[in-house]
This record gives C-alpha cells, structure tokens and sequence, in this order.
C-alpha cells in the first residue's frame, strides 16, 4: 500500500512540476520581453536564477546555520552537485530530447542557437569552477576569501555582459503564446506577468519538494543507499525546474531559452553557491567530491571542443556527455 501512495505522489510531483513549467516559462518569456532584453539574458539569467535561488537556500542554510559537521557537508554536497549533474546530465538529456522529438516528427535534429552566447557561459563556468577547484589545494582563508569575492565579480560581469547584449537576429520569440493569467490582453500589465512568474515559481519547488519527499520514502522503503540518494535522486530534484523549463522551451522549438536555461544556471551554480562555500567552510574536499568537479569540467571542456572544432552542437555527441554521470555512478555503487 505504502508503494502505491510514494508512486501516486511521483505523479503529482510531475504534475505540479509542469503546471509551474508552465506558468513560470510563459511568464519570464513575457517579462523578458517588456524588459526588452536578449532571449539569451532570458534564459541565462532571469530563468537559471528564478529557479536556482530556493535551492542555493539550501547550503546557505545547512553551512551559517547548521549545528554539525554533517549538515556542513550536506551544503557542501549541494554546492558540488548541481553543477556536475547539469554539465554531464541535464545537457545531454537535451540532446536525447531532441533526438527523440526529430525521429517523431516534431522538428529537425539540430539545435538552433546563438553558439557565440554558449560560448560565453561554458567559458564564464570553466573559469569560476577552475578557481574553486584550485582552492582546494590551497589551506589559506586569504585565498579563499579572494577567490569568492573575485567569483561574485564573475558573476556580476556576466550579468552585465549578458543583460546589456542587444536582441539576437532571427530570434525565436516571434509572437508570444497570450500570458495564461491575462489571456485577453494583447500586452499583460507587469503586475500580471510577475504574479504569474511567482506562481510558476512556487509550483516548481512544491514539485521539487514533493519529488523529493516520495524519492526518499522510497529509498527507507527499499533500503536504497544513503550515498546513491543524495547523488542521484537529490541533485535530481533540485534540478528538476531548470529541467522541465528547458525540456518544455526544446519541445516549443525555442532552443535559445532552453540551452542558456542550462548553461546560465550553470555559471550560476559554478560561482555563487560556491563562493558561500569558500567563506562558510574550510573548502577541504573529499576525493570523491571533488572528482565531480573534475567531470564538470571535463564535460564543459568537451562541449566546448566540439564547437571549437565543428561550430556547432551535433546531438548524438554532445548526448554523450552522459557517460561521465553514468560512470560516476556506477563507481559509487560498486564502491560502496
């Protein structure tokens, strides 16, 4: 009985997850375009920061407030885990996506981007987790406190470069969908498209939140791993908004606002989070985690080789980038 109840409330997550897609995709297209900003910066920046903030709450909280040395590495955890499951899983999940959507028929079996702005994040996210990958060779605090105010400088000129970025030509937004809470209106008041966005918002952490409560009653309910929870199952529903955005705006054809979803939350997650991290904690990291860290980069290396060489994203290599998840999976479960 209590399998049945954990499986009904997977499905309910899925559903408020993609009720608050819904929502919170359509209402930050149009906030995007009232503001008059790039459909990068939208993507980059208003979505990967309204869906990253509620759970970067999450080591902030464990590492200022928490009164052990467990909770500190819980924070530590979710610091190292998004960037390395959005670099090796949720970008390549994409490349499946859009796969499967061209093989029924739905759109061709290539990505439509800007590869210039792609460049511009994984370059921006090599640079910040370089920095905090160095910072775990070195013990000093100095160090570490330059580092994470020099990655909040990153960040805040990333944000300039990418909000003062003029609109792209041959953009994809073309005639928005009528905002859901204002269907009437040709243009929806700034009232309407941010009570929208919040309440897209909430939806997809109640979705988050909701996955994650059923992920581990299943796990005490069939005696899954500790470990193999909090690597897969965890990261899984954190990242769950950025995912279901991204999947969403990849189905609409609007690859621009799914791709930059990925990699501005990426950048994000490579030097905010991670710079809470170096000034809350001494940033010594076990070999286990920081090997994440190393496949993060890794991958970003590789998707960036690849533009480098071919100029653009070829769906069934850049798919492959999974295999670093995978693998380091599998090592996990075999080693413990």
């Amino acid at each position: 009985m209590n399998g049945l109840l954990y499986a009904l409330l997977f499905v309910v997550s899925i559903a408020v997850t993609l009720g608050g897609c819904a929502l919170f995709t359509n209402g930050v297209e149009w906030l995007g375009k009232r503001l008059g900003i790039s459909e990068s910066a939208v993507g980059s920046i208003l979505a990967a920061i309204g869906t990253t903030l509620p759970e970067t709450s999450i080591p902030i909280i464990a590492i200022f407030f928490g009164d052990s040395q467990e909770e500190v590495d819980v924070g530590v955890g979710a610091i190292l885990g998004a960037p390395f499951m959005l670099s090796t899983l949720v970008l390549p999940i994409l490349a499946l996506l859009l796969i499967l959507y061209a093989r029924a028929g739905k759109r061709t079996a290539r990505f439509h981007l800007n590869y210039a702005d792609v460049v511009t994040d994984l370059v921006f996210f090599t640079i910040g987790y370089l920095v905090a990958l160095g910072c775990i060779y070195s013990p000093s605090r100095l160090v570490h406190l330059i580092a994470a105010i020099a990655l909040i400088g990153l960040y805040a000129y990333y944000m300039k470069k990418k909000l003062t970025a003029p609109e792209e030509d041959g953009g994809e937004g073309g005639q928005l969908e009528p905002l859901i809470f204002a269907k009437s209106k040709a243009t929806p008041s700034h009232l309407m498209i941010g009570l929208q966005s919040f309440a897209g918002l909430a939806g997809l952490i109640l979705g988050a939140h909701l996955f994650v409560l059923a992920a581990e009653s299943m796990a005490g309910t069939f005696d899954v791993s500790p470990l193999l929870l909090a690597l897969l199952i965890a990261p899984l529903a954190t990242e769950l908004p950025e995912m279901s955005n991204s999947f969403l705006w990849l189905y609409r054809k609007k690859d621009r606002l799914a791709v930059a979803n990925v990699t501005g939350a990426m950048v994000f997650q490579g030097t905010i989070p991670v710079s809470v991290g170096l000034i809350g904690t001494d940033w010594v990291i076990a070999s286990s985690a920081s090997s994440t860290m190393v496949l993060a980069l890794q991958a970003s290396f590789f998707y960036l080789l690849q533009l480098f060489i071919g100029g653009y994203w070829r769906a069934w290599l850049l798919s492959s980038g999974a295999l670093l998840y995978i693998g380091y999976t599998v090592y996990l479960a075999i080693g413990n």
